[in-house]
């Protein structure tokens, strides 16, 4: 678990014109909460010319992270308020000494797959020394649920687009904590400007489910960053807590991203992992015997015995209700209530392997959402050369007929019995002339055997 940044802040370095403060909106919400961090606060100057951010030290301050955009009168519009694959992209990185800087990333794709590739295996150690996984799927989660399916204008409709990155956006209730998370993956962002925000807050939360555990997420990169916080969504977008009506409130929410009820009970499974702190959300108990010895900071109430392990135990504990100490939200119960929510999560208590099917692709849907892709098809990072070479036909292997046909070979010798126009329900064209040739043959030989 990192600790927050102490007596730290960023200042705007503006030049000579006047800054105007962003002053969100603040919320009543109770949200969920799942996170591993502390809660932070931060402070956007934003300039309609260029900026330059600073970092330096305060000893008379509390932790401050303050963001800073640089918006150099960039042409932005409703449908088009993204760079082209053409055009530069300006994105924020930090040298060593801490002076921040407005750079144009290359020409191409959005992120450098390369670079991706080096960012994975860097959260990877960041997971293994800060157990920070929790924080990380949510910080994936919280950019990508913004999204609103009946906005079609990109980046009005929300999504995957890496405006959580913003202070205006951090600030929501539902978000609280995760300037924590944006602290810890900062680095990695600094060290590889050529990933943007939207992919790198999507890779991290798909790396922490798979290596806590999860299955394998079917992830695609390639989003495009918004340019400033003028771009983040309204408040509201983000589920609660404990809303009036748990299931109806669900439906709300994932129905306007486009989601259905077996993703919402597939996607709520990842409430396996990570504690729910009250003084964020309002929710759960200080401390119990499962989070007061940490790992990472201790306290919090988690949902699950090993909270930092990716199974079904959630839904199994839920269902039991015998562990006071488990924390169940009434939007965590309603799954067992809710008689449509209930097929799937009595399913996923069951069988942990569809669970786990159920929501590699619930998860890489919800990554997608709202994010514009560039190239359009985006970047798969698995190397297709890994996967297992097809086997080779060997007709000796198989010549005694007492062996099994693999899989493999199987499909192989059904392509090809295909491929000459036979099908399972349509057996292949008869030859006709090549059946009176050896009717022909047969009745010579039969000839020549009784003439002798």
């Amino acid at each position: 678990m990192a600790e927050p940044l102490s007596q730290m802040k960023l200042l705007l370095k503006p030049p000579p014109t006047i800054p105007s403060p962003v002053s969100p909106s603040q919320s009543q919400h109770k949200p969920m909460a799942l996170s591993l961090g502390t809660v932070a606060s931060s402070r956007i100057f934003a300039s309609s010319s260029g900026a330059r951010l600073s970092l330096r030290s305060s000893s008379s301050s509390p932790s401050l992270l303050s963001f800073s955009s640089s918006l150099k009168s960039l042409a932005f519009s409703p449908l088009s308020s993204h760079f082209s694959r053409h055009q530069r992209r300006s994105v924020i990185n930090a040298s060593s000494s801490g002076e921040f800087s407005t750079v144009a990333s290359p020409k191409g794709a959005a992120s450098d797959p390369e670079q991706l590739k080096s960012a994975r295996e860097d959260i990877k150690e960041l997971l293994k020394s800060k157990f920070c996984h929790p924080i990380l799927v949510r910080l994936g989660w919280h950019d990508a649920g913004t999204y609103n399916k009946n906005i079609e204008e990109w980046p009005q409709r929300g999504g995957a687009n890496g405006s959580l990155r913003f202070e205006v956006e951090l600030k929501h209730a539902a978000n609280a904590g995760l300037v924590n998370a944006l602290e810890l993956i900062q680095p990695i962002k600094d060290k590889y400007s050529g990933v943007t925000y939207a992919d790198l807050f999507q890779l991290a939360s798909a790396t922490a489910i798979e290596e806590a555990g999860g299955p394998k997420i079917p992830m695609k990169y390639g989003r495009v960053d918004v340019s400033g916080p003028n771009e983040c969504p309204e408040e509201g977008r983000l589920p609660d807590a404990g809303p009036p009506s748990p299931a109806g409130h669900l439906r709300d929410v994932f129905y306007r991203m486009g989601l259905n009820d077996k993703e919402i009970v597939a996607l709520s499974g990842a409430h396996t992992l990570g504690r729910s702190r009250p003084e964020r959300s309002g929710w759960g108990k200080p401390e119990t015997k499962y989070t007061k010895d940490g790992p990472g900071a201790p306290g919090g109430q988690s949902w699950t015995v090993q909270w930092l392990k990716f199974d079904n135990s959630y839904f199994t504990d839920i269902k039991a209700k015998k562990d006071e100490d488990l924390l169940v939200l009434p939007t965590d119960a309603v799954l067992f209530e809710d008689p449509s929510f209930k097929v799937y999560a009595e399913k996923y208590a069951e069988d942990q392997e569809t669970f786990f099917k159920d929501y590699a692709e619930a998860h890489a849907e919800l990554s997608n959402l709202g994010a514009k892709f560039d190239p359009p098809e985006g970047i798969v990072l698995d190397d297709a050369s890994k996967q297992t070479a097809p086997e080779k036909f060997v007709a000796a292997k198989y010549s005694t007929g007492k062996r099994e046909l693999s899989d493999s070979m199987k499909q192989k010798i059904r392509a090809e019995y295909e491929a000459l126009g036979g099908s399972p329900d349509k057996p292949l064209p008869t030859n006709y002339f090549l059946n009176i040739m050896i009717i022909i043959g047969v009745l010579a030989l039969l000839t020549s055997l009784l003439g002798n």
